[in-house]
């Protein structure tokens, strides 16, 4: 059988691939909500992962999330996906303990390429210290990937995206501009040292930036995927009841980043942002376009927000990115 490129089935990639905001909103927004009070976060407040209280002090997180590839290396694209799931627990302020396996494939890709991307996510998993124990897979028109994944936390130390104060520093993990890139890659036009961090850190598990915070009085916690910087931002904004003031000179991004948003080569995700988010920012004057771009660029497998008291925020190997103001009206302002 000949091989294909597994990203030649998708229309989308990574978390770009995500439902936007807008729609999202819409089709939740109805729905009812189980009447129990064990139930800690559900998705009601737009929060990462939900999270149940087992009644001993301790508090079960619950995720899921699955994509079609982004890179076509199957192997890369296993690690990616099992990464990103995962981080939905860290988000939380938990650890994740057990996975199962979300598998969509086309007949026509070879066998080897689909054991190459269950081996991905089960290698990042077991780096974790995570047990696959099965899934559940379906033949489909493209491939896509994921886990669910359950970790556990002390229910008083449980993070959700609300809680953000007044004067709290604001903290990114990870570089910005992961939809950017994958365009270019898409186009033949990321070299490869660029292409070489790009998978090191779409790889790279959030677990370590979690356990750094943890002992600090973490506020709010969010990680960035497919609704972006400012996406993401909102929700932990308007959650909070905080404006979130995100300094453009201090946020970390891909070398590459500008260039190719200077080119136009913006995923049509950053769009969707853009427009969902139409007044709820305020940019400054001397923002330049292609900085906003990143900032409303999908991330896949992106890094943590977090926010904290900003003696907290120095004890962390991360940039301090912003800060939370007082605000009822949850906006975000990029300045």
């Amino acid at each position: 059988m000949a091989e294909h490129k597994i990203t030649e089935f998708s229309t989308g990639a990574g978390c770009a691939a995500k439902i936007g905001p807008g729609v999202l909103a819409q089709v939740t927004k109805s729905l009812p909500n189980f009447p129990t009070n064990r139930l800690l976060v559900g998705f009601d407040s737009s929060d990462d992962a939900c999270a149940y209280d087992l009644g001993d002090g301790r508090a079960l997180i619950e995720t899921v999330d699955f994509f079609p590839p982004m890179v076509d290396d199957p192997y890369a694209f296993g690690q990616i996906a099992a990464a990103n799931a995962l981080s939905d627990v860290w988000a939380m302020g938990g650890e994740p303990f057990l996975a199962l396996n979300l598998l969509c494939f086309p007949t026509c890709l070879t066998l080897e390429q689909v054991r190459a991307i269950l081996e991905g996510g089960h290698d990042k998993a077991r780096e974790a210290g995570v047990v696959v124990a099965g899934g559940h897979s379906i033949e489909d028109t493209g491939p896509k990937y994921g886990l669910c994944v359950t970790g556990l936390c002390e229910k008083d130390r449980l993070w959700r995206n609300g809680g953000a104060r007044p004067g709290d520093a604001l903290v990114l993990t990870k570089p910005l501009g992961v939809g950017i890139l994958l365009t270019a890659n898409r186009a033949e036009l990321l070299e490869k040292k660029d292409y070489d961090g790009l998978i090191a850190n779409m790889t790279a598990l959030n677990g370590a930036a979690k356990r750094a915070a943890d002992g600090l009085d973490v506020h709010a916690c969010t990680d960035v995927t497919g609704f972006s910087l400012l996406g993401h931002g909102r929700e932990m904004a308007a959650a909070s009841g905080v404006t979130l003031h995100f300094l453009a000179e201090k946020l970390p991004r891909y070398d590459a980043a500008r260039g190719f948003a200077e080119m136009g080569l913006v995923p049509a995700g950053a769009y969707r942002n853009r427009e969902f988010l139409k007044g709820k920012v305020r940019v400054g004057p001397g923002v330049p376009l292609w900085l906003e771009d990143v900032c409303y660029d999908p991330q896949t497998s992106g890094g943590l927000l977090l926010a904290m008291p900003e003696a907290d925020a120095a004890k962390l190997p991360y940039p301090v990115v912003g800060y939370a103001s007082p605000s009822s009206d949850g906006l975000l302002v990029l300045e």
